[in-house]
């Protein structure tokens, strides 16, 4: 039978960065995007959920139990440092599966993540709401993290974080930090929302706004004067702030929009592509910034305008996905097929396909 521990140990010292535990299948791990078999043996239900039941509490059992699937954050030690995981585990019809995400021990720099240096300007908001968007696995978190960890490095300021689960653990700098997780320290992110801006708080981060009640109170929170970092689970700016608008009713949404025009101060869209070479993953990532024009374009209801103005306001340090796809190919970055994968418009990229002859991608 394997070892939890010796698998997570094996996973972080081959570089990768998820861990598939799965009923009926060798244990799998995603390394630079890709999936791979860290052995051939399959592992039983018995033994995934032997495994499994080892890393859980007596209440995250019943919770398992009760809701069929469960997230939650963990530690080990390596080498005699502790190192962090995020875990979801879930039943499927083989029995209990779990997926185990490598936290990073230490938040990395903007530099260090490969980010453009553009990104600074968020570090010095005073109030506002900011979005960083992105697929699942696309490196939101960590971008946040790095974000707020330059924040916590320079600036004396009060940060609330509402998670689930806690990931990284900012360590106190300069800034007091408060970490919340969602079901152990509060009822729901809407909940802690509404109790944070009675909490005398300069800065507050919603780890998810998938719910309606959430985004509704991140925008008040913004409009309140305070600084509002969140992340969803939405494809680039324009469909961010499309997907935030579509979730009101659509008596409400003319308000809305005002109130988005007036609260927000940027979005951040982030891919992560696989590296020509093989060996890792680099960002792309897509920056819209609140100027004159683009709030009053959210006013107006014309957000298919948004790209335009993203593509003229490079000056101003916005940028569009697809042209940083285009960037890192042409740099020898990328691949042909990688750079079409992940285009939103995918036609501009076949003359790159037809010069690899692999136009039936």
């Amino acid at each position: 039978m394997y070892r939890l521990e010796d698998l997570l140990k094996e996973v972080i010292g081959r570089g990768g960065s998820d861990l598939h535990l799965c009923s009926q299948s060798p244990p799998i791990m995603r390394l630079y995007g890709k999936l791979v078999k860290l052995d051939n043996r399959v592992s039983s239900p018995q033994e995934v959920s032997a495994m499994i039941s080892g890393i859980l509490t007596e209440e995250q059992k019943y919770e398992l139990a009760s809701k069929k699937n469960i997230d939650f954050a963990f530690e080990i030690s390596i080498a005699g440092n502790s190192q962090r995981f995020r875990a979801n585990v879930y039943y499927q019809r083989y029995g209990v599966d779990g997926v185990f995400r490598v936290i990073p021990s230490k938040i990395p720099s903007l530099g260090e993540l490969n980010l453009p240096k553009a990104l600074e300007v968020f570090t010095t908001v005073p109030e506002g709401l900011i979005l960083i968007t992105g697929s699942a696995g696309s490196g939101k978190t960590t971008t946040l993290s790095s974000i707020l960890d330059m924040i916590n490095s320079r600036h004396r300021l009060h940060i609330i974080t509402i998670e689930d689960p806690v990931e990284f653990v900012i360590p106190i700098k300069q800034c007091l930090i408060n970490q919340r997780q969602v079901g152990l320290h509060t009822r729901s992110f809407a909940a802690a929302l509404r109790a944070a801006i009675r909490e005398d708080p300069d800065i507050i981060v919603v780890g998810e706004m998938r719910d309606l009640e959430t985004i509704q109170m991140a925008i008040i929170a913004a409009e309140t004067g305070h600084c509002v970092f969140g992340t969803m689970h939405t494809a680039g700016a324009v469909k961010t702030i499309d997907r935030i608008i579509d979730s009101f009713n659509v008596d409400q949404q003319q308000q809305v929009r005002a109130m988005l025009s007036d609260s927000l101060r940027g979005v951040i869209g982030q891919q992560l592509l696989t590296r020509a070479d093989g060996w890792g993953l680099i960002p792309a990532v897509e920056i819209l910034l609140a100027t004159r024009p683009v709030c009053n374009t959210i006013r107006e209801g014309k957000t298919h305008q948004l790209s335009t103005i993203i593509q003229t306001g490079r000056a101003q340090g916005m940028q569009m996905m697809d042209d940083e796809i285009l960037k890192l190919l042409q740099e020898g970055k990328i691949e042909a097929e990688t750079a079409y994968e992940y285009a939103v418009e995918k036609k501009n990229f076949e003359p790159y396909l037809k010069k690899t002859g692999k136009m039936g991608y």
